[in-house]
């Protein structure tokens, strides 16, 4: 069994039997739905998501990362201030990644104890932490974009730009703030059509 409910090759989504209440007081409750007349989203991006992970985690081997690691090492380049060389807060960072402060300290440790990730105060507010890369740091990622480069070209090219354009473009309309929004407004009226 695979997840909550999930069996491979039944393509079935259920719950335990015994908790198959709808309603309000019960919002996660479902009745049994075939995969076909439901088509999953969580379930075809995640694949689609490990999938072109492995792909970038084999391109990261070489400097001895991983690509969330690159992703979070970049994101952190990307994010710091040219000028000033003032790095994201970590709360900004975490909200740029659309994850959780505690997964985020989580993965940056392994940057911080390899010395590619610091770990500064805010000069303002000394409970803020700022997160810069160190010039070791800065050595790796460029490292590794070159490396990701070529994995990126070849999805590009396997995909076609449109595909990939449109499968870009719909991630970040996804991992949108616009987009929780949106899904919480339509939730909320959910619930008041059927309450």
């Amino acid at each position: 069994m695979l997840g909550r409910g999930l069996r491979l090759g039944d393509n079935l989504l259920m719950k335990n039997p015994s908790t198959t209440d709808m309603g309000p007081e019960n919002p996660c409750s479902y009745q049994r739905e075939t995969l076909g007349d439901l088509p999953c989203t969580n379930i075809s991006i995640r694949r689609a998501a490990r999938r072109l992970a492995y792909l970038y985690d084999e391109a990261a081997e070489c400097v001895d990362l991983k690509a969330t690691q690159v992703t979070l090492a970049g994101t952190i380049d990307q994010m710091t201030d040219v000028q000033t060389a003032l790095g994201p807060t970590l709360l900004e960072l975490a909200g740029a990644l659309a994850i959780q402060i505690s997964a985020l300290t989580h993965a940056l440790r392994p940057l911080v104890r390899d010395g590619l990730v610091a770990l500064q105060p805010d000069a303002q507010d000394k409970r803020t932490k700022r997160a810069a890369l160190t010039e070791q740091g800065k050595a790796r990622l460029k490292q590794a974009l070159q490396a990701w480069s070529a994995v990126n070209h070849r999805v590009e090219e396997v995909l076609g730009p449109e595909s990939a354009g449109l499968l870009r473009a719909l991630a970040d309309q996804v991992a949108s703030d616009g987009f929780l929004l949106a899904y919480r407004d339509a939730a909320e009226r959910q619930r008041a059509k059927s309450g």
